[in-house]
């Protein structure tokens, strides 16, 4: 019986990952590729976008990667509706809130647990998502996942070669003392497997940006329903109780599943333990069923690790935190190399 419920859970996985396809069509977009991936990127528009909601930055989200004919990001929901709160079911169909309906690697800055800025302005006023723009504050408690209103969402610029793309961001909000200049690149590396997304983020302002920025890691390589076919570890040994939300398993430096994510089940773990070093930083999933992988690494230290995942999609978190005073500038580095066995 449990197999025949992995094999239905998968083929839930890729009839959303079908519809998705037809959902994500017809957004502005450009494509990049090398010898070996082929990526279609979508642009920030505030009109127009794919994305254009309150969570995650605008820029670098990539609707499709493929590798050697496996699929490794995409949709995976069916559906955005505003009236949804982060994401339900209808049916077996996911439906995503606009807020969470982002897709691949994109990344969230955070400042303690809200936004920047929040703590200060007063309902009506405003406060700064990095890579989104100025926001407008409600008087309800702060959520990730409510979609509030754009107020400015600065200049963009972009730039594209055949195997880069280059997003700028410049915002100014006198009112709250923030500014910056946001520099994204997404850079295929020459003859290989392997993307790497650039980052730098200057302050323009006259107040110090304190922030974190995590990446979501949408995963939704080939359909296939998260289960125990996947296998995620880190160089470090997770210093977590052996299990998490769901059927997740801690084992020394993997995490593992115990059964396939069926329904509406949601399979969750954090995972510390990691040192100051940057080596720590550095991801390693792989699915034996359908024989490929991934490495992702980043050259900050993390400041936090953790896995989400639902039937239609795996998302391993890594965090870095920031400081960056009235003038400075921080750069961060992610590298991901795509393989098949």
């Amino acid at each position: 019986m449990s197999q025949i419920l992995g094999v239905r859970s998968s083929a839930i996985a890729l009839a959303c990952l079908a519809s998705a396809r037809l959902l994500a069509a017809g957004f502005p977009s450009t494509e990049i590729s090398n010898a070996q991936l082929r990526l279609t990127i979508y642009l920030p528009d505030a009109r127009n976008g794919f994305y254009r909601a309150s969570r995650f930055d605008w820029s670098g989200v990539i609707g499709d990667l493929e590798y050697k004919g496996h699929r490794y990001y995409g949709p995976w929901f069916s559906r955005v509706d505003p009236n949804v709160h982060d994401y339900t079911y209808e049916g077996e169909q996911v439906t995503a809130s606009p807020c969470s309906a982002g897709t691949g690697p994109v990344e969230e800055f955070q400042t303690n647990g809200s936004a920047l800025g929040w703590d200060e302005a007063k309902p009506g006023g405003t406060f700064i998502k990095i890579g989104v723009g100025v926001l407008r504050k409600d008087d309800k408690p702060y959520d990730f996942v409510r979609l509030y209103p754009v107020v400015d969402s600065g200049k963009w610029s972009v730039s594209k070669q055949a195997d880069f793309v280059e997003f700028e961001q410049q915002l100014d909000d006198p009112a709250a003392g923030y500014g910056y200049a946001y520099r994204k690149v997404v850079r295929l590396i020459p003859g290989k497997p392997e993307m790497v997304l650039e980052h730098n983020l200057r302050n323009t302002g006259r107040r110090t940006i304190e922030s974190t920025v995590y990446n979501h890691n949408f995963l939704v390589l080939d359909g296939q329903a998260p289960g125990p076919d996947f296998e995620i570890s880190v160089p470090y040994q997770i210093q977590h109780g052996p299990r998490g939300r769901g059927p997740v398993e801690v084992r020394g430096n993997r995490i593992v599943y115990l059964k396939q994510i069926e329904g509406h089940e949601v399979g969750a773990i954090s995972a510390p333990g990691f040192s100051a070093s940057p080596s720590d930083n550095d991801i390693h999933i792989e699915n034996r069923k359908v024989g490929a992988g991934m490495r992702i690494t980043g050259d900050r230290p993390l400041a936090n690790l953790s896995l989400w995942s639902i039937k239609t999609t795996l998302a391993v978190e890594p965090t870095i935190r920031m400081k960056i005073e009235p003038g400075g500038e921080f750069q961060w580095r992610i590298s991901y190399t795509y393989y098949v066995k």
